[in-house]
């Protein structure tokens, strides 16, 4: 008889805590009527600098199917938290998770740019991904680098080897969710075994809190100058001075404005 919920849940705080978050926006995504085009990541509105998607796109969820088995695995994947005997645990887990969810994100991105610049195939210039795969795949393939003999739990009763799971699952999903990204999928496959081959290495709590910082602030701005939400206490003015942007705090009457001086972009209209 395996353990209770509760004392797995404090085995893995930081893999309990994703799995609560996801599952709170794909419901909040469910209230609201919330659609791919809203939350997701094309090339479209990439280059025309919705980079907040990266984020908002791994973390949603449209598809029940979906979510149920990006959790399910994520579940199971849990078990880094445990290995601190291996060089990896809890800082490890969370520290690599936010580079799996830039750089898989990235390279989604460069791979479209590839498939519609170099091979005019313009289909993929719309095409939109979102979900947790590609953190759950760049985790399969850490784990299959690092910990071989592990197991892989799907759904609590598939069980598979942790050696050939990233693409066992790679073929799974493709089957079960048609709509799958498989450049998506590949990507994070990429990723994780740079991070368990040593290519990607070096990540410090240091380091981690100041990616994390320059997300948030990439987030705010892009989100802020794609008027996809209104953040009052922000101003960003364009201007045509051809100086370099500049930074600065004004009093106002309800606190700190920030103002940013910058030069119109005029690279996403390029194609």
């Amino acid at each position: 008889m395996g353990k209770p919920l509760f004392y797995e849940i404090l085995e893995k705080p930081a893999t309990s805590c994703i799995i609560a978050l996801c599952c709170a926006i794909w419901f909040y995504i469910q209230r609201k009527h919330i659609g791919y085009s809203h939350v997701g990541l094309s090339y479209e509105t990439a280059i025309e600098g919705h980079y907040w998607r990266i984020i908002t796109s791994a973390l949603s969820h449209i598809s029940v199917i979906h979510l149920v088995f990006n959790m399910s695995s994520l579940w199971s994947l849990g078990v880094v938290e445990q290995l601190g005997h291996m060089s990896m645990g809890m800082e490890f887990y969370l520290q690599y998770t936010l580079v799996l969810i830039v750089l898989s994100g990235a390279l989604v991105l460069l791979s479209y740019h590839v498939l519609i610049q170099r091979f005019k195939l313009e289909y993929f210039r719309r095409v939109t991904a979102v979900g947790y795969s590609c953190v759950v795949f760049g985790w399969m393939t850490i784990l299959s680098v690092k910990q071989p003999s592990s197991k892989l739990e799907l759904f609590g009763f598939l069980s598979l080897p942790i050696s050939f799971a990233p693409f066992e699952s790679l073929i799974f999903t493709s089957i079960i969710v048609p709509q799958a990204s498989f450049i998506g999928h590949l990507s994070g496959i990429i990723v994780g075994y740079a991070i368990a081959w040593g290519l990607i290495h070096g990540m410090t709590n240091y380091w981690a809190i100041t990616m994390l910082g320059w997300i948030v602030f990439v987030f705010v701005f892009s989100l802020k100058r794609s008027g996809a939400y209104d953040f009052r206490f922000l101003e960003i003015e364009p201007v045509t001075d051809p100086s370099l942007p500049s930074v600065r705090f004004l009093a106002s009457g309800n606190g700190r404005t920030l103002q940013m001086s910058t030069l119109p972009v005029g690279a996403s209209d390029l194609v």
